[in-house]
């Protein structure tokens, strides 16, 4: 089955940075679809649990056949580095403008790859504002964490 447009609301976090993480995605499908999944990593950080987020979150969704995605994440940083700072990184060698290599290269590898292949569109939300899709990735994300810690 194909959907037409797929809203997607992910999240992150850990318990210390690093420590334990949970990272969580909600997918809307356009005929009220819904998929959750959440997971994580006993030594991790913020950072890459909501990498893992949208990258899972994309997998899913290209599975599923998108046609076009929205995607919302309460992270600045990925929001950010997928839009705006990976073009520079990329041009550079996978090196930040002062000349350190990119943390967690891996992961933004795999997000622009699979970035590339789908028509995304980026926003970035308030975390815990009262966003329905946030607040539920939220709580599967402290549920991961604990399941794990």
């Amino acid at each position: 089955m194909s959907y037409k447009e797929i809203i997607i609301y992910t999240d992150g976090g850990c318990l210390g940075n690093p420590g334990p993480g949970g990272w969580a995605y909600v997918l809307k499908g356009d005929d009220s679809f819904v998929k959750e999944q959440s997971g994580g990593e006993a030594d991790t950080t913020n950072n890459r649990m909501e990498l893992t987020a949208v990258i899972e979150a994309l997998k899913a969704a290209k599975e599923l056949g998108a046609q076009q995605i929205s995607l919302y994440t309460d992270s600045q940083y990925v929001k950010n580095g997928i839009t705006s700072w990976i073009h520079t990184w990329k041009v550079n060698g996978w090196r930040t403008a002062s000349k350190s290599p990119v943390k967690n290269k891996e992961y933004w590898v795999a997000l622009d790859g699979l970035s590339s292949q789908l028509p995304i569109s980026w926003h970035w939300v308030k975390g815990h504002a009262g966003i329905a899709g946030n607040e539920r990735c939220d709580q599967l994300v402290r549920e991961a964490m604990e399941r794990i810690r």
